[in-house]
Order: C-alpha cells, then structure tokens, then sequence
C-alpha cells in the first residue's frame, strides 16, 4: 500500500510597486485608487506580498475610513 504524502505548494511573491497595485486595482475595482491609498497600500504590505495578500489590501483600503488610511503629519 503506498502513501501520498501532502503536498507543499509554494506561493510565490510580487513586489509591490505602484505599477503592480495600478494593475491590480485596475482589474479589480471600477475607479482607480487615489495616492493616498496607494501609499496605504504599501506601507501595509512592505515589500513583497503575495497577488492574493495584494487584491485583499486593495479591495479593503475601499471600505476604509479616511482617517484611517491618511499618515497624521
């Protein structure tokens, strides 16, 4: 009798640049994120995220109050 052992998938990471959360939020929401949203977005996420991470972060940041995402100065 053989065993199948779990496999381990490997998810691999996407930088996350502007230009890779322009696309992304391209192709998931009607209106563009504002720059503000975008920085949000990165300062949340650091460097590296997965593409699932990086759609989940762009669909919240819509559902957040302002104040909430804006950096007090």
């Amino acid at each position: 009798m053989t065993q199948v052992g779990e496999v381990s998938k490997r998810v691999s990471k996407v930088a996350v640049t502007e230009a890779n959360i322009r696309k992304a939020s391209t192709r998931l929401l009607a209106t563009k994120l504002v720059s503000t949203e975008m920085s949000f977005v990165r300062r949340e996420l650091g460097a590296s995220a997965t593409q699932d991470e990086l759609d989940a972060k762009i669909i919240a940041v819509r559902a957040l109050p302002w104040d909430s995402i804006v950096v007090p100065e």
